[in-house]
């Protein structure tokens, strides 16, 4: 079997609904969606959810090779961006590139890729993730009422822009996930996306700790700060999870060394490979790792076979327009189906005539770094209201009694 070619296609998500995070919000709800489609002479192809950046120059590592050769393929991939460097969009189409060989080998086995990998079970944890800055308290439980409907009882909610918001909201999907739960407590988790210095991270989390358990603060200072993220550790209860943007495990390795992460995350679109690895470094260290992403079908399969495997990030129900998963969300949990491969298909025609583009980037973004980023002293000031996000006072008060933590 040999690689032939490739295509790309470009869909969207549609959530129905504002999403975002700390650094902007697509008001629309449609969030755009990237694929990579890698064709062979023996008629099987693959599919991959990333960018196409640079992939002219990096397809030609993997074109005329056996596309089973995956890991050895991801290595020469690897190697043909040496000099730009293998980082950010360009890493991203490696991974794409290498999750659609992992499709094909799995086909070409016949199995679903989880039973290629070695995974004996096909349930993977989920918690529910909304990308729900944007919304309101009332649509806020209502999105979550659905998410619980599903079974799901750990939350992460994004934040990071005012402690009394973030507090009522948490306090809300708490409260939605105990009655769902009849009385069981819930996991709590909240995502800044960078949005804070390291004081401020101490500061709002602290306060949060006051009335909350939180199972984990993803994120709260930039993604390569391994002092700052080991800082904030150390000035907290809840866990420090990060790793979705970094890319390489020279990028990991003074995270680790620091301390300074409690929860290792690994983005769906820097592919199967980067997952697999990244989760043995970790597990080395006696770390729990968690995939985050929309559509993370490649790391949920691979999730199966690791031992380190905690939970994985459940956000839209719904996949990409034109795309199907053979796969369902039962009891809290992802449940692959038995479809060779990934179990993923494309429907191209249904992309083609649905011809729904998101709009034009602009500054409101949350893929564009707000320019007050870490140096707001208070809450709605700094354009943050101009996102329409509602917010109140950071200086604003309101009695809290402490809760007894466990």
């Amino acid at each position: 079997m040999r690689i032939t070619g490739f295509r790309t296609l470009a869909t969207v998500q549609e959530w129905g609904r504002p999403v975002g995070d700390a650094n902007g919000v697509f008001a629309d709800g449609v969030v755009p969606v990237s694929i990579v489609i890698v064709e062979t002479d023996e008629g099987i192809s693959g599919v991959g959810l990333g960018p196409h950046v640079e992939i002219e120059r990096i397809f030609a590592a993997i074109e005329g090779e056996d596309p089973r050769a995956v890991t050895a393929l991801y290595d020469r991939m690897l190697r043909h961006t040496f000099k730009a460097g293998h980082a950010g969009p360009v890493f991203g189409t490696i991974g794409a590139l290498d999750t659609a060989l992992w499709d094909i080998k799995a086909q070409a086995a016949g199995e679903p890729l989880w039973r290629l990998l070695g995974g004996r079970d096909r349930r993977v944890p989920a918690y529910a993730s909304g990308l729900d800055i944007g919304l309101t308290d009332d649509e806020l439980v209502a999105e979550y009422e659905v998410y619980a409907s599903h079974g799901l009882r750990a939350a992460k909610l994004k934040g990071g822009l005012d402690i009394e918001r973030d507090r009522r909201r948490l306090g809300l999907v708490r409260d939605v996930l105990t009655e769902a739960g009849h009385g069981l407590r819930p996991g709590l988790m909240l995502d800044v996306n960078e949005a804070w210095t390291r004081k401020q991270a101490v500061r709002h989390v602290s306060e949060l700790e006051r009335s909350l358990d939180l199972i984990w603060i993803e994120e709260p200072v930039r993604r390569w700060d391994a002092e700052g993220h080991a800082t904030v550790g150390r000035g907290i209860y809840a866990s420090v999870a990060t790793g979705e943007n970094l890319t390489g495990l020279e990028q990991y390795r003074p995270l680790i060394a620091a301390g300074a992460v409690d929860i290792v995350q690994m983005a769906a679109v820097w592919g199967v490979t980067h997952f697999l690895r990244t989760s043995a470094l970790a597990h080395a260290h006696d770390l729990p790792v968690s995939p985050i992403g929309n559509s993370p079908v490649g790391l949920l399969h691979a999730a199966t076979s690791v031992p380190n495997h905690l939970t994985s990030e459940l956000q839209d129900l719904h996949p990409p327009v034109g795309v199907s998963i053979d796969l369902h969300v039962e009891d809290g949990a992802f449940v692959l189906g038995d479809s060779p491969g990934l179990g993923v298909r494309v429907d191209e025609e249904r992309i083609r005539t649905a011809n729904r583009r998101p709009q034009a980037q602009t500054a409101e973004s949350p893929n564009v770094r707000p320019e007050r980023a870490g140096r707001r002293l208070l809450a709605g000031v700094d354009g943050v209201s101009a996102r329409k996000v509602p917010v109140v006072p950071l200086n604003s008060h309101h009695e809290v009694s402490p809760t007894a933590r466990h």
